[in-house]
């Protein structure tokens, strides 16, 4: 299984309890159907990819605790701390049109709305809540809040996305990236 190839859909954030479960951070719109007692995740470690089945699963506040077959202790949990779970991809739930997942949009090209190319998306940052791309311009990185009001256009099928950017949005990710911050 290529990693590369897997879509992310939470985050390991800690290990909770002495029981070895974790508490998961959320990259998924649908986390009561990503987890749920017996699924499949993938994690990385050591460069192989690794199946976890989970064993229980309960939310709290919003994000899953899950336990994992053959994790119980807190130390073996908390080996798992900021490993990122995937899925593949055909695992995936088909979405309404105009939706998007955020792997359909790394290697977009990004231009506002007069055609001026301002790079190409690398990655996708934030949470569900608060997404930003992180966009690879002439002069170095770009980051731009993936918003509707910002985000006019998303057309992941075509590679492209159209931006009306704030006055001064794209200037001030140019000094930044000049300063080196």
């Amino acid at each position: 299984m290529n990693w590369s190839e897997l879509a992310v859909v939470g985050r390991i954030a800690r290990a909770h309890g002495i029981r070895g479960q974790v508490i998961v951070n959320l990259e998924t719109d649908f986390p009561e159907a990503r987890f749920q007692p017996g699924g499949e995740l993938f994690i990385e470690r050591n460069g192989v990819v690794e199946t976890l089945r989970l064993s229980s699963v309960r939310f709290q506040q919003g994000r899953p605790v899950i336990g994992i077959d053959g994790v119980d202790t807190m130390n073996a949990a908390e080996a798992l701390a900021g490993r990122e779970l995937r899925v593949p991809l055909e695992r995936l739930a088909p979405l309404p049109a105009g939706t998007f997942y955020r792997h359909d949009l790394i290697g977009c090209r990004v231009e506002t709305l007069s055609g001026q190319s301002v790079g190409v998306v690398e990655d996708v940052e934030g949470t569900v809540e608060g997404s930003r791309l992180v966009v690879q311009g002439d002069r170095g990185e770009i980051l731009i809040p993936l918003v509707a009001e910002i985000c006019t256009a998303v057309d992941p099928a075509a590679k492209r996305i159209v931006v009306a950017p704030p006055d001064g949005l794209l200037e001030l990710n140019r000094e930044r990236a000049r300063d080196g911050r």
